[in-house]
């Protein structure tokens, strides 16, 4: 059942069944509203309380008959997303769509999204590709596959279409080299999750000279459906999944909504599908610019990195959580006062945690290692990235004046992404 709400039908649903929402909309006449009289979500609070299901504020209802995932973090402080079965059969059926745009019939698909420890992207791909309307083939291989494994079935199986995360294409992409294998009957990768850069596009078609490199389509187990990806998008570009959300993109000090093109604000959404856990202007942490005029269907958007207010930060398969790193720095160093700095080198990401020790006299040496090995307790994923030469965490001391403030507001910058998101198409030639 495809159920898409008009606004008008949905907000007076939420604040009648949501408690969260009844206050955040308490000043909101009972109609005669425009989205832009909603108020943005705070996610602090929206996310309060969220770990217990049963007493989160957000929630319409009881969660019964649906689908509980986990949003990112660690095993234990994971926050949890949670559709009914019919919210979820919308959301592949209205994905797979896009997905479709980017196959063909007769592709062979290798899935190699993550899947376990109530992570989505396996299933969600999974239950897209059954829904697209070509003729297709999946192998559903998962991110554990062992490489060489991997890399004997594309040739034995004719698999044409690898699909899943950035990183993980990258690492099957440093096996092949390093195993002096190149695998042309691969045409299609589709990355999801996290952008791709040019340098990384170079490691991939080094391996794979026939490729043609898109997204997968653009959406968070949180925020569901965000942006389509279609064959005339440029990578970092998606549509506007219409009519299922409203997308706007807003002045992230004004809250000024922004109309005209290539003017980066962050990115807001409103889910019309959902109404057990809904989302009414929701930021989703990427920063974004319009690339066509305002009443285009299906207007075209560009992704340009995330918000320096994100609450979680992807880097390649790993995401970070800023208030999971702030306990850690607040354990360790005793200061709330750090950074988070996103760059890259060549294809490579460099993840830095900068902080501002009490007393410029202090041994920053051994916290700073400290804080190294917290870190990557908590974030395993960082020993094997590193390994793989696909990540460098490093642990800077500073002064409180190397740390980046807002340009306008003045206030402290929490995540600085500092990669380069304007990339050209992929489109093999």
């Amino acid at each position: 059942m495809n159920t898409i709400y008009s606004l008008e039908q949905l907000v007076p649903y939420i604040r009648q069944h949501s408690n969260f929402y009844r206050k955040h909309l308490q000043h909101l006449p009972a109609q005669g509203f425009t989205l832009e009289d909603l108020p943005l979500t705070d996610l602090t609070d929206y996310w309060a309380n969220s770990n217990d299901l049963s007493h989160w504020p957000v929630l319409t209802g009881q969660v019964e008959n649906g689908l509980v995932f986990k949003t990112g973090g660690s095993t234990s402080h994971g926050k949890l997303s949670v559709y009914t079965s019919n919210e979820w059969l919308t959301l592949v059926n209205t994905f797979s769509d896009s997905v479709t745009a980017q196959l063909e019939n007769g592709d062979r698909v290798a899935n190699l999204f993550f899947s376990g420890d109530l992570y989505a992207s396996f299933v969600f791909i999974h239950d897209s590709l059954a829904h697209v309307k070509k003729s297709i083939c999946e192998f559903p291989f998962t991110g554990s596959v062992d490489m060489d494994v991997l890399a004997d079935a594309v040739d034995q199986h004719r698999i044409n279409v690898l699909v899943g995360v950035p990183a993980q294409l990258l690492r099957f992409a440093a096996y092949l080299h390093q195993h002096q294998r190149v695998l042309l009957e691969v045409e299609t990768l589709l990355y999801g999750g996290e952008s791709l850069f040019p340098a990384q596009i170079a490691i991939l078609k080094s391996v794979f000279p026939n490729v043609r490199i898109a997204s997968i389509g653009y959406a968070s187990v949180d925020a569901g459906l965000i942006g389509a990806s279609s064959r005339d998008c440029a990578l970092g570009e998606h549509r506007v999944f219409e009519p299922h959300t409203l997308l706007e993109i807003v002045d992230e000090r004004s809250g000024e909504v922004i109309e005209e093109c290539d003017r980066t604000g962050l990115l807001v959404v409103t889910n019309l599908t959902r109404r057990l856990m809904p989302l009414l202007r929701y930021p989703v942490g990427d920063r974004a610019c319009w690339r066509e005029p305002r009443a285009t269907p299906m207007r075209k958007f560009a992704i340009k990195g995330r918000s320096a207010h994100s609450q979680r930060v992807r880097v390649g398969s790993l995401s970070f959580l800023v208030d999971e790193i702030l306990a850690i720095v607040l354990r360790i160093a005793h200061t709330d006062q750090w950074q988070l700095l996103i760059e890259q080198a060549g294809y490579k990401d460099i993840v830095s945690v900068k902080w501002v020790p009490h007393t410029p006299s202090t041994d920053t040496v051994p916290l700073c290692s400290a804080l190294y090995e917290a870190l990557a307790g908590h974030y395993p994923g960082i020993v094997q990235l590193n390994r793989e030469g696909l990540l460098d965490l490093r642990v800077l001391s500073c002064a409180v004046t190397d740390l980046q403030l807002h340009p306008r507001s003045g206030k402290q910058i929490r995540v600085l992404d500092l990669r380069v998101y304007d990339t050209p198409s992929t489109e093999h030639e």
